[in-house]
């Protein structure tokens, strides 16, 4: 079957690379999503394990399409009943880039208006639509006068793995979470630390990564579940496999937040993760906190002055930036911010820039290699 995997601007390639490791065939990288081949294992699979997807989708039908009646015909033409029940629910969301449709709320009602047409014409009844928990989502994409008809095997985004119990304020999306790491190139290899922690997601998803778990382990329901043609015992096993190939976590990771409400959170969600003995929480203000363990990984998502506001937000970035150089020699510290001007006053110089959303944010993520003495020093050591 053709899948798309659906994603945020600047994780294309990582996620690629993990749909690759899956064995997904003829990967195909686009904007925010990545197209690819594979058996209804492997889109299972794709659900359970892939960090960086933010949906799976399984493609139906691919055509050319110019007006609405042909956009009827087209859909009222599918055999829907094989796909879903008349007493199961259905869904349709919608996206539009065309001029030959102009309101993608229209085409998602002239899909819907077409799904219930062939019900009655064929079995004398039509199912419900349930746009919160339906038993089927189905997907519509145009694209001028390209049409992608698909199935929504995900159901909720998947960026909800199920562990997060609370959140505090302005939380970093999961999936984003889990893309900044790879990002990093971290592993499990070596100690990581986040500063600022706050409902702990980014060291939740890097102790998942460290330990083999996939994103979506403990979540509790995904959209395939609910289709006709559900194979439970492939599901059981690809699961029992999965839990087989679990690893053990060997080095430190580390969570901190000046916030006594936060570090609660963290907690909570840490429980919900199963990773209580495995993480590291301390309440600890960043500008006091020195290093307990050397040469680490520092991934850090500080205030932006947009929904948490700060006073002088370009100090606040300065006193990041002389701390992390005066205590974390030999570590390597990833920012994200959408801040630009503030990043600007770390007074470091970055070795990597990328482009990354936060949200609706455009953010930079920036990699600062904090070498032991000067970096003049240290070239001369290489050489």
């Amino acid at each position: 079957m053709k899948l798309v995997a659906t994603t945020f601007v600047g994780l294309e390639e990582v996620l690629a690379g993990e749909i690759e490791e899956l064995g997904g065939k003829h990967i195909k990288i686009g904007t925010r999503a990545v197209t690819f081949e594979g058996s209804k294992k492997q889109m299972y699979q794709a659900n359970l394990h892939l960090r960086t997807a933010v949906r799976v989708l399984q493609i139906l039908d691919e055509f050319q399409v110019k007006t609405e009646e042909q956009l009827y015909q087209k859909i009222k033409s599918f055999n829907w009943p094989h796909y879903f029940g008349v007493d199961q629910t259905f869904a349709v969301t919608s996206v539009v880039h065309s001029h030959f449709f102009r309101h993608s709320q229209y085409v998602a009602l002239k899909t819907k208006d077409a799904i219930v047409d062939r019900f009655r014409d064929e079995v004398g009844r039509r199912p419900n639509v349930n746009v919160i928990t339906p038993h089927l989502r189905i997907n519509i994409r145009i694209h001028g006068k390209e049409c992608t008809l698909s199935l929504d095997s995900s159901g909720d985004s998947l960026h909800k793995r199920g562990y997060r119990m609370q959140t505090v304020e302005a939380p970093i999306n999961e999936v984003l979470a889990a893309g900044m790491i790879k990002l990093a190139g971290w592993s499990g290899d070596r100690p990581f630390l986040d500063p600022m922690c706050g409902s702990g997601t980014i060291p939740i998803e890097a102790a998942m990564i460290a330990g083999n778990i996939p994103s979506n382990f403990y979540r509790k329901e995904f959209g395939f579940q609910k289709w006709n043609n559900f194979n439970k015992e492939a599901w059981e096993e690809i699961l029992s496999s999965a839990r087989e190939q679990f690893l053990p976590i060997e080095v430190p990771i580390l969570g901190y937040d000046k916030s006594l409400r936060a570090v609660k959170i963290i907690d909570d969600n840490l429980r919900a993760a199963h990773l209580s003995e495995v993480i590291q929480v301390e309440k600890m203000n960043f500008f006091k906190l020195e290093p307990s363990v050397e040469g680490g990984l520092i991934i850090m998502n500080p205030p932006y002055d947009e929904r948490l506001t700060r006073d002088d937000i370009g100090s606040f970035y300065k006193k990041i930036g002389d701390h992390l150089k005066q205590h974390f020699q030999g570590y390597d510290a990833w920012i994200i911010s959408s801040n630009l001007e503030a990043l600007k006053e770390v007074g470091l110089r970055p070795s990597k820039k990328i482009k990354l959303f936060n949200g609706p944010l455009e953010c930079k993520y920036q990699h600062y290699e904090l070498y032991q003495g000067s970096r003049s020093n240290r070239k001369s050591s290489e050489e």
